[in-house]
C-alpha cells in the first residue's frame, strides 16, 4: 500500500527531475525483513523499521538517481560499528564513494519528511544553504563536533534545527550531525533532559533549546569546542 498521496508522489518526481543532479544512496540500518521482533542495546524494540524502509522505498522509487541500500543490524554488526550506528532504524547517505556523517535515527515522518527531501537535494546538489560567513567558520574546525538535535514527528520547528546541523555536516566532514526522534529513544531524551524540541546536544556539552537563527548556533558551536 502507497504511503503517499498521489499528488504527492507527482510533486515530488517533478521536484527530484529538476533538482537532482547526481546519484544518492540511501543507506538504511534495520531490523530482519521478516517481520520478526528485534530488540537493540537497552532493549528497545523497533517498532517503526517496517515503516521507515516502505517511506524510502517510496522516495527513491521516484527518481533514477536515488538507490536503496539495506542492512541488518545485528547481521551486520561490523558494518554498523563501522558507521558509528549503534540504534535503528538509522539512516545515512552516500554519494559517489563517500558515506556522510548526516544521519536520521528514526522514522523521518511528519515534518521530518520534508527534512529527508531537502537533504537529498542538497546532497545531490552538493551545496547547502548556509551563510558564506558560515561556511567559512566551519572550513577553520580541526576538531570533531557531534550534533543531536532531538525531534518529534509534530514539530514545525524541528526540520528547521536538524536542516541546520545537516548542512553544517555537509560543509565539514569533521562533523557529525544526527536527527534523534525522542518518542523512539525515551532513554535519550531522559539522558539528555529533552522536556521539548527541538533540542541539540553540541559534543555533549552545550545544550540549544529551540530552532534558534544560524547565526547564534554557530556560536553555540564555538562554546562547545572550547568547553
Amino acid at each position: 500500500m502507497a504511503l503517499l498521496r498521489d499528488e504527492d508522489r507527482k510533486y515530488l518526481e517533478n521536484l527530484f527531475k529538476e533538482n537532482l543532479k547526481d546519484k544518492v544512496k540511501i543507506i538504511l540500518f534495520s531490523e530482519k525483513s521478516s517481520g520478526s521482533k528485534l530488540y537493540i542495546p537497552g532493549r528497545i524494540e523497533c517498532p517503526y523499521c517496517q515503516q521507515t524502509r516502505e517511506i524510502l522505498e517510496e522516495v527513491v522509487s521516484l527518481s533514477e538517481l536515488l538507490e536503496l541500500e539495506v542492512h541488518d543490524f545485528l547481521a551486520e554488526e561490523i558494518l554498523a560499528k563501522k558507521y558509528g550506528i549503534d540504534k535503528i532504524p538509522a539512516i545515512l547517505f552516500q554519494k559517489d564513494d563517500e558515506v556522510l556523517n548526516l544521519r536520521f535515527f528514526g522514522i523521518p515522518s511528519g515534518y521530518e519528511f520534508s527534512t529527508l527531501i531537502e537533504d537529498i537535494v542538497d546532497i545531490s546538489r552538493g551545496e547547502t544553504h548556509l551563510s558564506e560567513k558560515t561556511k567559512n567558520f566551519l572550513k577553520t574546525l580541526t576538531k570533531p563536533v557531534h550534533i543531536q538535535v532531538f525531534v518529534t514527528p509534530t514539530c514545525p520547528y524541528c526540520p528547521r534545527a536538524v536542516r541546520l546541523a545537516h548542512q553544517m555536516a555537509m560543509e565539514n566532514k569533521l562533523i557529525t550531525a544526527d536527527m534523534i526522534e525522542a518518542i523512539e529513544f525515551p532513554h535519550l531524551a531522559e539522558k539528555y533532559q529533552v522536556s521539548g524540541v527541538p533540542k541539540s546536544i553540541i559534543n555533549e556539552t552545550v545544550e540549544v533549546e529551540g530552532a534558534v537563527p544560524e547565526d547564534i548556533f554557530v556560536e553555540y558551536v564555538k562554546s562547545a569546542i572550547k568547553a
